[in-house]
């Protein structure tokens, strides 16, 4: 039963926001980012991202999107997405699922809306750029 299951605590995963590597004033490309700082491999790393929200009294929902990646190496990072400047008005949630040896780990990410903004950028150093990181 799902009461039985025990998700521990999830430490070293995060999911950042920042521009891409081809950015340019003109062509705003920004990325969403798994990043594993633990010293071990995450496996079977499975996301579903989605948006959600009101825009202009209206409610709004994006197409669900789901990924998988074999493994996440530890002290790395992977790009899972591009995503729209368009949908920053709005929730966007990063569920991320994924196995350490036998243990299963669960985590839901939600970036609330305008919270992607310039003022929120901090250095990201795995990344070595600047991103609205998610902890």
């Amino acid at each position: 039963m799902k009461k039985d299951i025990t998700f521990p605590v999830v430490k070293g995963v995060y999911i950042a926001i920042a521009h891409g590597e081809q950015h340019t004033e003109e062509a705003a490309l920004w990325q969403v980012i798994l990043i594993n700082e633990n010293n071990f491999a995450l496996e079977t790393v499975t996301i579903s991202s989605r948006g959600y929200g009101l825009l202009e009294d209206k409610e709004v929902e994006t197409s669900v999107l789901r990924h998988f990646f074999p493994t996440v190496e530890p002290q790395s990072y992977q790009v899972v997405e591009l995503i729209d400047p368009t949908v920053f008005n709005i929730n966007n949630e990063f569920w991320v699922s994924y196995f350490v040896g036998s243990q299963l780990y669960d985590k839901k990410f939600i970036f609330l809306p305008e919270s992607i903004i310039k003022k929120n950028m901090t250095y990201i150093p795995i990344l070595d750029k600047e991103g609205i990181l998610h902890s």
